[in-house]
């Protein structure tokens, strides 16, 4: 991986019990500060998306609650944002990553994974995953590969879940 001194040195502050770290590279800046996250604009974005198709604002506001956040800002406007959910000893899932389509081929994506792997909380882990449809090139430049014991794993899905949500309403 190529990092410039942007991409790994950090500016970190302690600010309401939790380190907001801040990594900047040219008009761009990623932030942990959760305060920074334009939560209707991740909303609008993901509601959108193949795997969270109208997820309800509630939902996502939890889930950033419930997580470490990295937002993507061009100047001070939010253009990408990703999650971790993670104990930060032992496992992290990468969730909900995404930048806006405007803002995609600068870069954006790799810098961000490169933040997210870097990041102090988030060394020696032992398993890191994520699902995705589309971005396996992405990922796979950051050590992800296919599952090599797929029968060790399960899951609990519930396909379309805030769509039925929200025709019972």
């Amino acid at each position: 991986m190529n990092r410039t001194k942007a991409d790994t040195n950090p500016i970190a502050n302690f600010s309401e019990n939790v380190w907001v770290m801040t990594w900047t590279k040219d008009d761009y800046t990623i932030s942990t500060d959760k305060e920074k996250i334009d939560v209707d604009y991740v909303h609008s974005v993901l509601s959108g998306t193949y795997w969270a198709e109208e997820i309800p604002r509630s939902f996502v506001e939890r889930s950033i609650e419930g997580a470490m956040c990295f937002g993507v800002y061009h100047n001070e406007r939010q253009v990408g944002f990703a999650r971790m959910i993670t104990d930060k000893a032992t496992f992290g899932y990468l969730a909900d990553v995404f930048i806006d389509e405007t803002y995609r081929g600068r870069g954006l994506s790799k810098w961000l994974m490169e933040v997210i792997f870097n990041h102090p909380d988030l060394q020696n882990i032992r398993r890191f995953m994520l699902g995705t449809r589309d971005a396996h090139g992405l990922y796979r430049q950051f050590g992800f590969t296919e599952l090599a014991l797929p029968d060790r794993f399960m899951e609990r899905a519930i396909p379309g879940i805030y769509k039925k949500m929200k025709q019972s309403q």
